[in-house]
């Protein structure tokens, strides 16, 4: 299944929604980053390419950073970057009232929309950019070996 088939296979408002995310994501996502499905969901990852060793759970799948999916009740976003980086974590809850008059739904690294007209694009978009996958993958070795 590719990016596309996924998004097409999605109920009409939520296919505006993700195709709109995933737009934001590409358009802001730095360099050195896959787009694949991982884990069932359209995924940003570092590759094989780039970091060889892979996900420690399983070295036989890239490094995952970023997912998006449709859930029965709201998208998700899923930001490894924001949970493993307590600085980007706090940015992103301040910058979060800027954007939202709602309150900040987010498990670990899930953060859930339940009304699909009513996602910051803007501000995923600047989260997006702020993680390099050099930076990811540095952040991401200091927490294995710790």
């Amino acid at each position: 299944m590719t990016v596309k088939e996924y998004i097409d296979a999605l109920p009409d408002d939520r296919q505006a929604a993700m195709k709109k995310l995933r737009a934001v994501i590409r358009k802001n996502l730095p360099k050195g980053f896959k787009e694949v499905i991982n884990y069932k969901m359209p995924s940003y990852v570092v590759p094989h390419s780039k970091y060889p060793d892979g996900y420690h759970c399983d070295p036989s799948l890239p490094l995952p950073f970023l997912g998006m999916a449709s859930q029965k009740n709201f998208i998700a976003l899923y930001h490894m970057g924001i949970y493993a980086d307590a600085k980007l974590m706090t940015w992103f809850e301040k910058q979060w009232p800027k954007h939202m008059s709602t309150k900040l739904d987010m498990g670990k690294i899930c953060i859930r929309f339940k009304k699909v007209d009513a996602i910051p694009y803007d501000l995923i978009g600047e989260l997006v950019a702020k993680m390099s996958a050099d930076a990811w993958i540095k952040i991401y070795e200091k927490a294995c070996k710790s």
